[in-house]
């Protein structure tokens, strides 16, 4: 097979006129692939991607085709579609945190959207909002409207997937909600199947592309207790870094913490307990 792409987290190999998505134990933070890895990583996303994918095969189609790979991937690996990618990260906001909150800080607004005054970190938001932001390929991805994203891709297709963003980030939370844990915020790839089909690809609502918060802990106005790869990005954040490769080492203390978040995560979301 050909490796034809190698991102921070994910290896993409070509196989005949299908894809096989790789999900590494890598961790990147500010855009950087750490020198520690995190033991069960791939395995956790790949297989809680697999179950979400099953929970929200009614909103729209996705890129998976099975489980069958070389026996050395087994687990973290998926048979996939291959897609044409649109050029938009795909973002819903239950809360604001993170870079919405500073964009929010900055003039009240996040993606053009006017939100209430007062908010703080963590404030839960009157309705699901859709923040849609650049896809990268170098340095950060940056906030744009829903006008830039039809301007970028069409009227029909816009309207279409920020719907299903919506519908995805709204079913997950509920379901999330179930079971204790707030969803935060998550982020989306689609693209397009050879005959024209709109298709969810990449993951979809792991603790890599989502915030997850333990519910019966929420507090507005502080730091939450995350389940996810935030605890990477706040451990880094205390260090004298400049944000740049190479990035540091994870003590061994953090990288344990970081697994049994990601594997609480799985287990609390699909009640079956994890098994690597």
């Amino acid at each position: 097979m050909e490796l034809i792409h190698s991102g921070k987290v994910r290896d993409v190999y070509a196989d005949g006129d299908e894809l096989i998505l790789v999900a590494s134990d890598r961790v990147s933070v500010y855009d950087v692939v750490l020198p520690t890895r995190i033991p069960d990583k791939g395995k956790i996303l790949t297989q809680l991607s697999l179950w979400w994918f099953e929970q929200l095969a009614d909103i729209i189609p996705n890129h998976v085709v099975s489980e069958v790979v070389p026996a050395e991937w087994a687990g973290r690996a998926i048979r996939c579609r291959r897609l044409t990618m649109l050029p938009v990260e795909w973002i819903a906001r239950g809360y604001l945190t993170g870079l919405g909150l500073k964009e929010y800080e900055k003039n009240g607004t996040v993606s053009g959207i006017t939100l209430p005054d007062g908010l703080v970190d963590a404030s839960r938001l009157p309705e699901p909002i859709f923040t849609p932001t650049t896809k990268a390929t170098e340095g950060h991805d940056e906030f744009i409207t829903y006008t830039d994203v039809v301007d970028e891709i069409g009227d029909d297709t816009a309207a279409r997937l920020k719907d299903v963003t919506l519908d995805i980030y709204k079913r997950g939370a509920a379901l999330a909600a179930e079971r204790g844990i707030i969803i935060a915020d998550t982020k989306l790839e689609f693209g397009r199947a050879a005959d024209g089909t709109l298709v969810l690809g990449d993951e979809v609502l792991t603790p890599d592309s989502s915030r997850f918060w333990p519910a019966n802990d929420w507090q507005p106005g502080r730091p939450q207790h995350s389940l996810d790869k935030q605890y990477v990005r706040d451990w880094s954040s205390t260090l004298d870094w400049d944000r740049t490769p190479p990035g540091p080492a994870i003590p061994q203390e953090v990288v344990d913490a970081t697994r049994a978040r990601y594997t609480e995560v799985y287990e609390r979301l699909t009640g079956t307990p994890w098994t690597s």
